[in-house]
Formats: structure tokens, sequence, C-alpha cells
């Protein structure tokens, strides 16, 4: 199987009826196909909360998920990736919009610009699949400028010869410039100049989906491109991600929480970007426990696969060695009296394999102590990324017996 067939995310039976009707469209240049296809099929396509259109996903483990939060799709999109940034409007600005899927993130940030700006827009929309983007010209547009986007798609996927008719009338503003990547984003991230964007909008289905665009070596390449007052922006708060940002020298802060219990991260080259922290056990558990391993990419070309099954091992060899055990949250009891007797009994017999003889040992204490000194509130020298480190520093001093 190509990659790019088992990158590509949604419904088996949306992806083949999406991919005949561009192929019958090909043959008979017909319009009615296309223009009736979201009312004919409307049942694969989820509505949201919102007004805006989702679709299913493909079984993942047994499991169905739409591909936006059902509290909706294009305000996900607004919340989590256009109200963190911190635009100047007086200058142009540039987007790097990865698995651009059905083109709402984008929308979204036309929109906002439109409202608030008379520079210039530039946007890269990076999305693997043809049948993904094609659904972005099937559903009904949430937003005005989603029209803008389906052009941009439309004359994406009409150049690479998988759509025939230009059916999308929406002219694209003089000072908006959209660029449609269809193919594996590592690729095109390689390709991109250095210190050109203010944003990057990081979107994929799920990091056990797609860790390849999770890994430390992608968030290199981010960091490379990224200006230095630019954010990055992704929905997840997976500890394996934040320590990839933090290992490819960003900063972390929490970003917003819409649609799900959690906050997503941000990240960015300047830590006054970031105004919130992360939750301290988070923190704590990244900088400490195995969890807070990222995924790894050397080449930029390995399989999703092979980058789980490689991060399991690392993680298997970085427990009770480099890393606290991650078994039972361990890491966050550090400081702490606990009252649970069989609980204590497992956390202490893990901190002990790492020269921690208890929770409240001065060596514990020792190494949350940065905890302190938190604030929810972030700045330059105070901020989550600083105390992770720090923490990390910590521990390897303890294990070491310095």
């Amino acid at each position: 199987m190509s990659y790019e067939n088992s990158a590509r995310i949604i419904n088996d039976d949306i992806f083949d009826l999406v991919n005949e009707l561009f192929a019958r469209e090909k043959s008979s240049k017909n319009i009615e196909d296309r223009v009736n296809f979201f009312d004919t099929y409307n049942n694969y396509f989820v509505l949201t909360d919102d007004g805006s259109y989702s679709i299913n996903s493909k079984e993942i483990n047994h499991k169905v998920e739409t591909l936006h939060t059902s509290t909706g799709a294009i305000s996900e999109s607004f919340e989590k990736f256009i109200k963190p940034m911190k635009f100047n409007y007086d200058e142009d600005i540039a987007i790097l919009d990865i698995c651009a899927g059905l083109g709402y993130n984008s929308s979204a940030a036309i929109d906002d610009f439109m409202k608030n700006s008379n520079a210039n827009l530039t946007i890269d929309m990076v999305e693997i699949s043809k049948a993904t983007l094609a659904c972005g010209l099937l559903v009904p547009s949430p937003i005005p400028a989603h029209d803008i986007t389906k052009k941009a798609i439309e004359d994406e996927l009409i150049k690479q010869n998988y759509a025939t008719l230009s059916l999308e009338e929406c002219e694209i503003p003089e000072n908006i410039d959209i660029n449609v990547f269809i193919e594996d984003a590592r690729q095109t991230v390689q390709k991109l100049k250095d210190n050109t964007y203010d944003a990057i909008f990081l979107d994929p289905f799920s990091q056990n989906m797609a860790p390849e665009l999770f890994s430390l070596e992608f968030f290199r390449q981010f960091r490379r491109v990224i200006k230095d007052d630019g954010i990055v922006a992704t929905y997840t708060s997976a500890a394996p991600i934040r320590a990839g940002f933090i290992e490819a020298d960003f900063y972390i802060g929490l970003g917003p929480i819409f649609g799900r219990k959690q906050g997503g991260t941000l990240a960015s080259p300047n830590p006054s970007m970031l105004d919130t922290s992360l939750p301290k056990n988070d923190e704590i558990r990244i900088a400490l426990s195995d969890v807070g391993i990222p995924f790894r990419d050397p080449g930029l070309n390995n399989s999703s696969e092979f980058i789980l099954e490689s991060r399991t091992e690392e993680r298997h060899l970085a427990r009770h060695n480099t890393k606290i055990s991650s078994a039972v949250k361990t890491p966050i009891f550090l400081g702490d009296e606990m009252d649970d007797e069989k609980l204590k009994r497992r956390v202490e017999r893990n901190l002990l394999k790492m020269n921690i003889p208890s929770t409240t040992s001065p060596e514990a204490f020792y190494i949350v102590e940065v905890e302190d000194s938190y604030t929810e509130k972030q700045d330059e020298k105070n901020n989550s990324t600083n105390r992770i480190l720090e923490m990390k520093k910590r521990l390897k001093k303890i294990k070491e017996g310095n």
C-alpha cells in the first residue's frame, strides 16, 4: 500500500465515492455529478453544532471518529488555530497549514486576515490526500472565505489531473496567495525557505495514526522555517509532542480548550509569544517520565509503524535508567505525602530505581523544587519549558549520584 493511501484518514466509502466522482467528471465533463454530490451522499457527512460539516474517519482501532469536534468544525479552526496567534496585521503574513484537509483552518485564517489587514497573505496548504481536499469542494462552505480556499484547491486538483471542470466561481483576492501541496508533508517542509512563516497549523488526525508528522526531526524543520516570533499551533496535549518541541528548541505553552477536556499545545522560538503554562503535572511527566520521549524519524521517511515501535523500545530502555517509570503516573507524586499504602509501595519502588528513596525524600524535593515558582501566566524566564529542562537536569544529577 502506498504511503498516500495508508496516510489518508477519511472513511473508505466516501474515499471511493469521491474518487469515482472525479474519474467520471474526467470522462463525461458533466457538471451535475459534482453539483449534486453532497445532496446525494450527505449521510456520509457529519453536521457539527455550529452548522459546518465534517467527515467520518476510516475505522481505527475498531472505532470511527469525525475529523473535527462535534462542537463545531469551523469554530474549532478559529478557536484553536486563529485566536492564539499574535499577528502583526500591518505586515505581510505567511502561514503553513499542515494536513489542510477540507481547508477550514486556511479559510479561518483568510477570514481573520480580510477583516484586519490590507497587507499580503500567503498560505501554503499541505495535504497528502487528493480525495480529502476534494471533499473540501463538496461540502457547503461554512464561511465565505472557504470559497476562496475551494478555488485554490480546485485549481491544484485540475493541475494534477484529478479534477477536470473549473466550477468554483470565487476570485482569489490579489493580496492573497494560496499554494496547495498534495504530497507527504515531510518532503514539502524540507523544500521550504528558512525564517518564512508567522504561523504553522499542525492538524493531523492523531499522533498514533501519523507519528511521522509529530516527530522531533519534523519539528526541527519547523524551527528552521518559522520566524522568531512565529507560533506553531496543534490540538494535541500529548507528552511526546510537547517533549519533541522542546528538544527541537521551541518554547511551549498551553493552547485553547475547545471540544476537548484538555488544551492543545502552542510552540514558539520566542517565550514571550506564549501566555499560559502547561498544567503542573504535565510539566512533571514530560520532564521526568518515559512518556516524555518524543517520536523520532531521523530520515524523515520512516513508516508510522517503525516510528511507534522505535519509541516503544526507547521508552523501555529509558525506564529506570534515565527516566522514572510512567507506571501509575509515578513522577507526579514527588514531594507529596501518600495515604494509599498500596499505591505508595508501587510509586516508591519505581522511584528507588532512580536513586530517589521516597516521595518525601530530599532527592524528591530537590527535583521538583522548581515547580514552587509555577505560575499559570508564564514569561521569558519562568515558563513551562525552563521548568521542564531544569527538572530533567536535576533528575540526571540524582541518578548519577551527584
